[in-house]
């Protein structure tokens, strides 16, 4: 059970998560990605059961080219026994020219229909990926504004500074969840090649996975940043309390 990942432990992972960003920061831009990133959750499992399915129709396609293709063969040769025009050396080099001729028609006929299963699996699995990879620029772009230096400077803005109503304490928990965020978003990824290890796919999943933890890695840097600042001003105002 540890082996594979479950799609709906990560909804259910993603649910609490959202849960707890609309309790603490309701009506924001920050819930309204969590609430698409649930649904980009629930899309992946059947997006990913329908890649994992084989193509039926082009499977049976195959076998009917491949059983033509042995059945085409063999009836040219019993037919050519039959008629005793394998005699002569020219004969027996034009019929092995002809076969060799419509086994590498038939074996590009049926390399192609094998290789059309994977190629439209891949496109699926890439276009939604590429949807992954477009959700966690928008969770950087809500990030991206919050300074956890302006608690230090105090306020200084000017008419052009954006608007920061949060608390040290809550600054921190936003940074914290689009940090969670981003995590999931790349296990949303790895439910795409879980049962379809397409290198190309696997490729595009390993990018969205060092996108989101380089964006996470900038978002425990003000993280930490913050985490110093209240730490200073904690030990001042220890220091200005009168002593009893």
């Amino acid at each position: 059970m540890y082996k594979r990942i479950d799609g709906q432990k990560v909804i259910e992972t993603i649910d609490k998560l959202q849960d707890r960003i609309v309790a603490r920061f309701p009506e924001s831009g920050l819930s309204k990605v969590a609430k698409e990133v649930h649904e980009l959750a629930e899309k992946a499992i059947d997006r990913a059961r329908l890649i994992r399915e084989p193509h039926v129709l082009l499977r049976l396609a195959v076998t009917v080219l491949v059983v033509a293709s042995i059945a085409l063969l063999g009836g040219t040769l019993i037919r050519l026994r039959m008629t005793d025009e394998l005699g002569t050396l020219n004969q027996f080099v034009q019929f092995v020219e002809a076969a060799l001729q419509s086994a590498v028609f038939s074996g590009a006929a049926i390399y192609f229909l094998m290789n059309l299963e994977t190629r439209l699996k891949r496109r699926r699995a890439l276009e939604a990926i590429h949807e992954l990879r477009a959700v966690a620029h928008i969770i950087d772009m809500h990030q991206l504004i919050k300074d956890p230096e302006r608690a230090r400077r105090g306020d200084q803005s000017t008419a052009a500074s954006p608007k920061q109503s949060l608390t040290p304490f809550e600054l921190g928990r936003y940074l914290d969840y689009c940090s969670e965020m981003l995590a999931l978003v790349s296990k949303i990824g790895a439910l795409y090649v879980q049962d379809f290890p397409d290198q190309i796919a696997l490729q595009a999943v390993d990018q969205v996975e060092d996108l989101a933890s380089g964006l996470s890695r900038k978002i425990w840097q003000k993280i930490m940043i913050l985490d110093r600042i209240i730490g200073e001003q904690q030990l001042a105002t220890e220091q200005e309390e009168p002593k009893v």
